[in-house]
C-alpha cells in the first residue's frame, strides 16, 4: 500500500515537473518504468499508475505532451480485467494527446501522429495515425455498464465511405 502512494505521488510530481530529459524519466524510472537513453518526458504525459512496471521506452524515445500510456482496463466490477505490457522501441515518436492501450508493442524508428489511439501493434518505421475525423460505425449497442464491452464491438455497423475522385478540372 505504502509502495502504492509513493507511485502514485510519483506520477502527479512527474505529470508537472520540469526537465523532460532529466527529472520527469528519473522520477517515472523509480516508479518502475523501464526507459533507455536519452528519452524525452512531455508535462502532463500519463504513465499507469497501477502498473507502472509493465511499460518499457526505447534509448532515444519522445513521448509527447498530455500522452496517455495505460498497461490495464478495469471496465466495471462486471467485466474482465485486462492487462499487457506496453513496449515503446527506440527513436520512436509519440505527438501529443495520444493514448497508447494495454498490450501495444511501437516498433523501432516509428512516429505516432497526434492524437491517435493506439489499440494494435505498429510495425518499425511507420508513420502511424488516425485517418481524417469522420463518423467510423453505427451504435446499435450502447457502451454502458448494462452491456457487455465485446456486446459493444459486436453491435457496430460500419459505415461505407464514399470514394473520392479526383477532379480532372483541377489540373
Amino acid at each position: 500500500m505504502i509502495k502504492s502512494i509513493f507511485s502514485r505521488f510519483l506520477l502527479i510530481l512527474a505529470f508537472y515537473a520540469p526537465f523532460g530529459y532529466r527529472l520527469r524519466p528519473w522520477l517515472h524510472r523509480i516508479r518502475g518504468v523501464k526507459m533507455g537513453k536519452n528519452v524525452w518526458i512531455a508535462k502532463a504525459v500519463y504513465l499507469d499508475e497501477l502498473h507502472p512496471e509493465d511499460i518499457e521506452i526505447g534509448d532515444n524515445s519522445i513521448i509527447n505532451f498530455r500522452t496517455t500510456i495505460y498497461t490495464h482496463s478495469y471496465f466495471g466490477p462486471r467485466q474482465k480485467k485486462s492487462s499487457g505490457k506496453v513496449i515503446i522501441g527506440k527513436d520512436v515518436y509519440v505527438g501529443p494527446h495520444c493514448l497508447i492501450l494495454p498490450g501495444v508493442k511501437i516498433g523501432d524508428c516509428s512516429v505516432i501522429k497526434g492524437g491517435t489511439v493506439l489499440t494494435r501493434n505498429v510495425p518499425s518505421h511507420t508513420f502511424w495515425g488516425m485517418p481524417n475525423p469522420g463518423p467510423l460505425a453505427t451504435v446499435t449497442v450502447p457502451l454502458t455498464p448494462g452491456h457487455t464491452q465485446e456486446e459493444f464491438v459486436k453491435g457496430l455497423r460500419p459505415i461505407k465511405k464514399k470514394k473520392v475522385t479526383p477532379d480532372a478540372t483541377l489540373d
